[in-house]
């Protein structure tokens, strides 16, 4: 028995597609940024970084539905999405004005955290070429006619703009018409909603795209700060996660939401910046719930983009092999690994995950 009716891998152009925004990371390493005196560069993005997992460590095919201004700073981006395997010929190029005046590019400083101190993010996205994207811009019916098996956006791209979230929505509402699997990360992040309404905004947008989701993921925040569905007795500091309080909450969602078919959360217990209880739990209305093996005071090297490789993780068990145990384990052991390395983007093999998700141990390979 399958969570999902997935279209076949030999009816379909691509396994994955991703929309949303695609940034350059500057990484200052073991430093911090207000003192950095070089930076790492890297991709990243909360939708793309699935969609690149889905490529790099599982193997599957992939496209990035984004836009960038054309120039130096663009075509970096676009060397990354390359390295990273994804089809970028749905990628739309906006001249550049010479100084950003009318678009630009998205860039993202983020510190690591050690210890006592906590990772920290700041953006530097505003008036970027993908947030002023409009719904058709893109011709849907023509992409999703191709056969594409899974959607996958989220609440990040939704909050860059008014016009962001109604692209979002013509996506999804394409990719549904077509028999595409749609899921959607709600990614909460304060930062971006604080200058446009909040909370209160974030809900309303996220409730009107969630009526085009098949699979809604989120953490132990997102679903209460984005749909308002409320957690019982997890303290405001996140550090008492208790699966049973995640399980209500999700059974409230599906009565609310009766097309959600899966339902899947991480479990993030923070001890310190470098050490994170890890788990997560999922639920579909043919399977019910499945929780992923816990892993209790693990070490994060960056934490940055666990949750995104836990959906991919998701995805490919969902996918490729059959069971939502299966998924979720797949999910949780994806995500675990990936913050063992620098970046928002998987290092990871799919052996690997098999491994972990199977119970295997951190013994040196010979």
């Amino acid at each position: 028995m399958t969570s999902l009716n997935i279209r076949p891998a030999a009816e379909s152009a691509y396994d994955v597609v991703a929309l949303g925004e695609v940034m350059l990371r500057l990484d200052p390493g073991s430093r911090r940024v207000r003192t950095a005196r070089s930076f790492d560069v890297w991709e990243g993005g909360g939708e793309y970084n699935v969609a690149r997992g889905l490529r790099r460590c599982f193997g599957l095919r992939g496209a990035i539905v984004t836009a960038l201004a054309d120039n130096e700073i663009g075509r970096l981006v676009e060397d990354f999405m390359l390295t990273g395997g994804l089809d970028t010929q749905y990628v739309q190029w906006v001249p550049y004005d010479g100084i950003g005046r009318t678009v630009r590019n998205g860039l993202n400083f983020t510190e690591r955290g050690f210890g006592a101190r906590g990772a920290v993010g700041v953006s530097d996205r505003g008036n970027t070429a993908v947030a002023q994207m409009q719904p058709d811009d893109v011709d849907w019916d023509a992409l999703f006619s191709r056969g594409v098996r899974w959607l996958h956006t989220g609440g990040i791209f939704a909050a860059l703009s008014e016009s962001s979230a109604d692209v979002a929505e013509a996506a999804m509402a394409a990719a549904r018409r077509h028999g595409t699997i749609v899921s959607y990360d709600l990614n909460f992040r304060p930062s971006l909603w604080k200058g446009i309404g909040g909370e209160e905004r974030a809900r309303e947008v996220n409730r009107r795209l969630a009526q085009h989701v098949d699979v809604m993921i989120g953490n132990e925040e997102d679903f209460t700060a984005s749909l308002g569905f409320e957690v019982e007795g997890v303290d405001e500091n996140l550090t008492d996660l208790d699966t049973g309080a995640f399980r209500a909450m999700i059974e409230t969602a599906s009565e609310a939401y009766p097309n959600f078919q899966v339902i899947a959360t991480t479990l993030r217990g923070v001890r310190s910046a470098s050490r994170n209880d890890w788990g997560a739990i999922a639920w579909s209305r043919k399977e019910g719930f499945a929780e992923a093996t816990h892993r209790a005071d693990l070490e994060i090297f960056d934490r940055v983009g666990g949750g995104d490789s836990f959906a991919s993780g998701l995805a490919y068990g969902l996918m490729e092999l059959g069971s939502l145990q299966e998924a979720v384990e797949y999910g949780a052991a994806h995500g675990a690994l990936a913050m063992t390395t620098p970046g928002d983007t998987t290092m990871v093999t799919l052996a690997e995950v098999a491994k972990l998700a199977g119970g295997g141990s951190a013994r040196v390979q010979r």
